[in-house]
């Protein structure tokens, strides 16, 4: 298409022409200042009567200026010599009527619905800028010309409306999941009611079909509200059981089904119910340490393996733990003698009679004894002295060198924490394992802790060689009944006097060749912190529980005639 005032037989642009002149910059500027005044929107002016139009297809008023665009094509511009001046006729077609598209001086359309301008006559193509306008591409650089209009359809396009902040479109930020299409229903209406424009009309004004809200969407919408709700309800009631409801709990005595479960020593409520639950006796942690808490004698729970019940109420679990029967443990109380204790681990682990002793003797090596220990080749048992009292998991079903080794393994760490070492010397000892010895002859021969201290300085004095008073001789009935295999408190003094066995401390000087049994705490601390009193002698004076004291020969036999009284003798 030829363009206007560029093609063939056109004359050049005047110095004075009006596109370069009130129809510049300026011009527009006033032109865009007028539009704004009027919102854009179509202007009425009372005073001239309004006119039909009939150049347009749909007979609303507004396809004239397009339909003489084409006619003007299709004449191939005929009025060049004339200054691109039209007929009258047509100039009243463009002007004459009101609602009609507004133009800038330069023959650009802006879109807008300004009220007619007035040709000036002075403007030889003040009547043209209709009728072109729309189609032809900005040479001038003048701004309303950007960007480049649309090619014209059927129906020329109307103003945008103007847009809201409530309900943008897809264009201004509007999410295409909540824009639906138009609705068919209001497009019928708007063409009824809107003199024939459709759809097609209203977007062809700005692209913006109106909008409907999309059943499914309001479905998905209601569904996520519902399972938020849900979800909150949920985290809401756990949150609740968790802080206030009661924890969950088996109900009744348990099954028939048995297991062992082993609680270390020192373990809490809590720690006791953990291993519990894993095992399968309880159903959760806080109901066991309820029931615990609840029970007056719960915290007199030992450590040791016991047998339980599977699926059992936490309340129930406390009381089998309460009982005796269920404890499958062995209990190493102070002073026993080792073979007290390899006699009762057979019986808990249903072994024959020796067992366990046999294992001791075989293995002694592999049970983790310290360096410092059986050092005296005259030793009865490797492992006298290093089975620390206490309570020990003992099941059948077990091997006896498993119990042992825990056994042995609590004692070496015991002595090494004491400082056995380092003490030994301070006491004027050969070793740690005579240390052990000391507190196994004190405990053996004292009933407490007071009994203890004055107990330990009485073997320290009497181990002095230069003592007046026994001069090196320990000469106790413990050591005797020891390797008698013994608890006997009626010695004769001849058996005393001729047996030679090693731990025969009346025959002998000095300590036997190692511990006579095994010493508690009790023991060990007054055998490292001895009275400083003097004492060399002491005797139970009633046979059972009562010792005492004394610092000389004299005093001793006093102490034993009193003995004698209480036994009748």
């Amino acid at each position: 298409m030829t363009e206007y005032g560029r093609g063939p037989g056109s004359e050049p642009w005047h110095p004075e022409d009006p596109l370069f002149g009130d129809g510049g910059w300026e011009g527009q500027q006033a032109h865009a200042g007028q539009q704004a005044a009027y919102g854009g929107q179509p202007q009425h002016y009372p005073e001239q009567p309004q006119q039909p139009q009939h150049y347009g297809d749909w007979g609303n008023g507004q396809q004239a200026a397009y339909g003489q665009a084409q006619q003007y094509q299709q004449q191939g511009q005929q009025y060049p010599e004339q200054g691109r001046q039209y007929p009258q006729q047509y100039e009243q077609q463009q002007y004459g009527g009101q609602g009609q598209q507004s133009y800038d001086h330069n023959g650009w359309a802006n879109g807008t619905h300004a009220h007619a301008q007035y040709p000036d006559p002075t403007d030889p193509y003040g009547q043209q800028a209709a009728a072109y306008g729309g189609e032809q591409q900005d040479y001038y650089g003048t701004p309303d010309a950007y960007p480049p209009p649309a090619p014209p359809s059927r129906r020329q396009a109307e103003p945008e409306p103007p847009q809201t902040d409530w309900d943008p479109g897809p264009d201004q930020g509007e999410h295409a999941f909540f824009a639906g299409g138009g609705d068919e229903d209001e497009d019928d209406l708007d063409d009824e009611s809107g003199g024939g424009r459709g759809r097609g009309d209203r977007r062809g004004r700005g692209g913006k079909p109106k909008k409907r809200r999309s059943g499914m969407a309001c479905l998905v919408v209601v569904l996520i509200f519902t399972g938020g709700v849900a979800g909150v309800g949920y985290f809401g009631y756990q949150f609740y059981q968790d802080r206030f409801g009661d924890a969950p709990d088996f109900a009744g005595d348990g099954t028939s089904e048995t297991v062992t479960v082993e609680i270390p020593k020192g373990a809490f409520g809590s720690e006791i119910g953990q291993k519990l639950k894993a095992a399968g006796v309880v159903k959760s942690v806080d109901a066991f340490v309820s029931a615990q808490a609840e029970n007056p004698d719960g915290d007199k729970i030992q450590a040791g393996a016991y047998l339980l019940k599977k699926q059992m109420s936490a309340a129930s679990a406390v009381e089998m733990m309460l009982d005796p029967k269920s404890q499958n443990n062995v209990l190493v109380r102070p002073g026993e003698r080792n073979a007290v204790v390899y006699k009762a681990i057979d019986e808990q682990l249903e072994l024959s009679s020796g067992t366990t002793e046999k294992a001791a003797e075989e293995k002694y090596k592999s049970l983790g004894l310290p360096s410092w220990a059986n050092d005296n080749g005259e030793i009865k048992d490797p492992l006298e002295g290093f089975l620390y009292p206490g309570t020990y998991p003992a099941a059948k079903g077990m091997k006896p060198e498993v119990v042992l080794k825990e056994m042995v393994t609590r004692a070496a760490d015991r002595y090494e924490a004491l400082g056995l070492e380092s003490k030994a010397k301070a006491l004027k000892l050969d070793n740690p394992l005579q240390v052990v010895t000391v507190a196994s002859l004190v405990q053996a021969e004292g009933k407490t802790d007071d009994d203890y201290r004055k107990m330990a300085e009485v073997v320290y004095n009497r181990l002095d060689l230069a003592n007046p008073e026994t001069y090196g001789a320990l000469q106790f009935d413990s050591t005797f009944n020891y390797l008698k295999g013994q608890s006997n408190i009626d010695i004769s003094e001849s058996e005393i006097k001729s047996n030679p066995d090693p731990y025969n401390t009346y025959y002998h000087k000095g300590l036997p060749p190692g511990p006579i049994g095994n010493p508690g705490d009790g023991a060990l601390k007054g055998t490292l912190n001895p009275t400083d009193q003097g004492w060399y002698y002491f005797v139970a004076t009633d046979g059972v529980n009562k010792t005492e004291f004394a610092k000389t020969h004299d005093e001793f036999l006093r102490l034993k005639d009193k003995f004698n009284e209480s036994r009748g003798n």
